[in-house]
């Protein structure tokens, strides 16, 4: 590691960063340990009181505390230092090499989530050296296994040890406050609620055979018409309160033409056809709108000269907030027909509507740190550990700021080759969320 001699690590929160993603810690298998421990240290020779609790000895949680004041409820901090796996991918830089080239840091986790781990393990070491009584306890929690499911750590520490969060009403995780934009504005949206995981098994049989014999309608073939209909059909709109509020305050933002179309995404019978007008905003607008699909695994087949008779295909399905299952069974079973067999497979539910009584500071600092940019709260199509404390009543803000240049596509290097980071965002978010921990609670 390359912790500096001279000036605290916490001043230097991109050197943090890079201490981080120099731990491979890809899931699976994980193996956090080495990674949690170099933070354990950090903390505790800070002086901060610290736990580690751990379902597997090699990959513990962590758990540090600030005393505040007791004027206010705790906030939690977490975020997850596993990373997604590199395999198969050509990087231009070390994937845990943690380099810096051309004004940004390169490595897996640089933006899901290390660096926004790295920001709030900043903002802690920096209240502690510079005596900051917040005004209520500041919770840090550094968590393993999110990109697996959370088994080891979220789901973890809420099922076995939810003493730990008591009193916890509001939370600071992963996904929210990077920049886009549209239309000349800078936008940041909060992560206020998430989608829900609804993961699907689809099974279609027909008559196996001798490989040799032409086989017509049979259970590949049924396969095939069935991934057809899922391509070319989409779910029925919805808009949720998340979505209204999001984009809302985008089109009340934008000039007068370009912000009445937009409100139009909010008319559900215009909704597909203005999405079309959306352009590179399009993929990631889409699926706020709609319950969505799509098949990711096929099992069929034991042999290459018997036609199999069985083919199970799973599906990775996403709820809006307040759906159910059996909104998505009878969402998908026009298109599906008779010749599925469907069963879900593993449901995690989440709140139907966010508590937005933390949304109003965390813009505030927002608008302190980037007098141009407009807060917003956002619903964010995939999932996080946020779904676990949800269990506890605990809401969770979406918030690492991230001020990006226009034209940085996080989206599309998060989990991909050369994920990177512009090296001044450590700074930026490091100082925001220090912020936030002077004022919470009032």
């Amino acid at each position: 590691m390359s912790e500096r001699t001279n000036d605290p690590i916490h001043t230097h929160p991109i050197e943090l960063l890079q201490n981080l993603i120099r731990f491979d810690t890809t899931n699976p298998p994980g193996n956090e340990i080495d990674c949690v421990n170099y933070i354990h240290r950090l903390l505790t020779d800070a002086g901060v009181d610290t736990w580690i609790f751990a379902k597997d000895p090699n990959r513990p949680n962590l758990i540090a505390r600030l005393q505040g004041q007791g004027t206010a409820p705790p906030l939690l901090l977490y975020g997850h230092v596993d990373v997604v796996t590199t395999e198969g991918q050509d990087w231009t830089h070390p994937p845990f090499g943690g380099e810096i080239h051309d004004g940004y840091i390169w490595g897996r986790g640089a933006l899901d989530m290390k660096s926004g781990a790295a920001m709030m393990l900043a903002a802690v070491l920096r209240a502690k050296a510079e005596g900051l009584s917040p005004p209520g306890d500041v919770v840090l929690a550094i968590l393993c296994d999110e990109e697996a499911g959370g088994v080891y750590g979220a789901m973890y520490m809420v099922d076995e040890h939810p003493d730990q969060f008591e009193g916890i009403r509001y939370a600071l995780g992963e996904f929210g406050g990077a920049s886009f934009y549209i239309a000349g504005k800078t936008f940041y949206p909060i992560q206020v609620a998430e989608k829900q995981i609804c993961w699907m098994r689809g099974t279609v049989s027909g008559p196996g055979g001798h490989g040799s014999r032409p086989m017509r309608g049979g259970a590949m073939a049924k396969l095939g018409r069935v991934l057809q209909r899922l391509d070319k059909s989409r779910l029925p709109v919805h808009i949720t309160p998340a979505a209204r509020q999001m984009f809302e305050i985008i089109g009340s933002s934008l000039p007068m033409v370009q912000g009445f179309v937009l409100r139009q995404l909010l008319n559900p019978a215009l909704t597909d056809s203005v999405l079309k007008l959306m352009g590179e905003h399009k993929l990631n607008f889409e699926p706020l709108f709609h319950n969505t699909v799509n098949a990711t695994i096929v099992h069929g087949g034991e042999k290459i000269n018997v036609i199999p008779s069985k083919i199970v295909f799973e599906m990775d399905g996403r709820l809006l907030p307040g759906f159910t299952p059996d909104d998505m069974i009878a969402e998908l079973s026009p298109i599906l027909g008779d010749e599925v067999e469907l069963e879900i497979v593993w449901y995690d539910p989440g709140p139907a509507e966010p508590d937005m009584g933390l949304f109003d500071t965390l813009a505030d600092v927002m608008q302190e740190a980037d007098p141009g940019g407009i807060a917003l709260p956002m619903l964010l199509p995939a999932v996080t550990d946020a779904r676990f404390f949800s269990r506890l009543g605990i809401q969770t803000y979406g918030f690492t700021p991230m001020k990006l240049p226009e034209d940085f596509r996080f989206f599309d290097l998060a989990h991909a080759a050369d994920e990177r980071l512009p090296v001044e965002i450590m700074a930026f978010g490091t100082k925001a969320i220090y912020s936030v921990l002077q004022r919470f609670g009032g």
